[in-house]
């Protein structure tokens, strides 16, 4: 190996090490209201610094070491102007990722990743030894701005795919859709507005649905084609469904995701059909990202991301046969069909 290759495996390595120092610089100026408080013009860290209440040498560093990374960009010395990545931090974005970034450095990150070896070691969360609570329990009972940012993160993440995942949807003769643990019903509302003849459940605990986007809700535009049921589908899923939809659902330990599986199966029936769209490892246009989550969901809940062998493997513990895998165009998702065989 050249000298020159050497030092670009050391540099690189050293950037690797340094990952955490990244998320935190970015978790940092999302805090702050940066990017929301930098308009159209340029602006300097003094004025961004008053803007926000920072010191503004200090937040001169930040910004500096941000554009390193591209997320703002140095139009001259001390003088700042938005980006595409920056742009995205802004709480007003269309297609912002301000509490995706406060959702993947919170606060309990710090604590489970460094404990990564053990969970390698023993295949299981973390998070419970750490805090003594299992995940979710502990951000209902104990640390609430966690699960606000938590819910606000999937609620931004279902806003960016709803319309693109409904189009690669192929609901066929189906009637009547579940939408299981569907979060405020972003997707399902989609789908009953671009299909006004197709009836809708959206399923997922009570704390949640509570929740759920007014139009879905009494008195709301899509009220009367709109069953909402709080529950877990662990332990049950309501029958009558023609299809049933998991998106970024069954990303928990196999002995969950199997729970799951099996009651849709029994509610479905022979011949019922279930869909699951989330990421792929081995498909997955966002490698790292899916990897790396991957890994997170070990850490928090013993979880994962799915292979179509594991999911396959799934699948035949529940009564369900792969029937098709496709691409959610646009995005890193797929689209993985099953069908009821038993």
């Amino acid at each position: 190996m050249s000298a020159t290759a050497a030092s670009a495996d050391a540099t690189r390595v050293r950037e690797l090490a340094m990952s955490l120092g990244f998320a935190a610089q970015l978790r940092a100026v999302t805090k702050l209201g940066v990017a929301d408080a930098l308009g159209d013009s340029a602006m300097t860290a003094t004025e961004l610094a008053a803007a926000v209440d920072a010191d503004a040498p200090t937040l001169d560093r930040l910004m500096r070491a941000l554009t390193a990374h591209g997320v703002f960009t140095e139009v001259s010395l001390g003088r700042y102007e938005h980006s595409g990545l920056s742009r995205l931090l802004r709480e007003d974005s269309p297609r912002s990722m301000r509490y995706m970034v406060l959702w993947a450095s919170a606060p309990w990150t710090w604590e489970a990743w460094p404990c990564l070896d053990d969970a390698v070691r023993s295949g299981k969360a973390v998070f419970p030894d750490i805090y003594g609570q299992e995940f979710f329990e502990h951000l209902k009972e104990t640390d609430p701005r966690s699960a606000e940012v938590f819910n606000r993160a999937m609620t931004q993440s279902s806003r960016l795919t709803s319309d693109l995942v409904a189009a690669a949807l192929d609901l066929g003769d189906a009637r009547t859709v579940a939408d299981v643990g569907g979060g405020e019903g972003h997707l399902l509302a989609t789908l009953l507005r671009r299909d006004p003849g197709l009836r809708g459940t959206l399923v997922d605990l009570p704390e949640v649905v509570g929740g759920a986007l007014a139009e879905l809700r009494d008195g709301g535009e899509l009220a009367d084609r709109c069953r909402i049921v709080g529950g877990d589908c662990r332990e049950g899923v309501p029958a009558g469904s023609d299809l049933y939809i998991f998106k970024n659902v069954l990303e928990w330990d196999d002995e969950s995701s199997l729970a799951a599986l099996r009651n849709t199966a029994r509610a479905a029936g022979p011949g019922g059909r279930v869909v699951l769209v989330q990421n792929l490892i081995e498909d997955s246009s966002e490698f790292k990202v899916t990897t790396t989550m991957d890994l997170f969901l070990l850490l928090n809940v013993g979880g994962r991301k799915h292979t179509r062998d594991s999911l396959t493997g799934l699948f035949e513990q529940s009564g369900l046969k792969l029937t098709g895998v496709e691409q959610v165009p646009g995005t890193s998702l797929h689209v993985v069909t099953a069908a009821v065989v038993r």
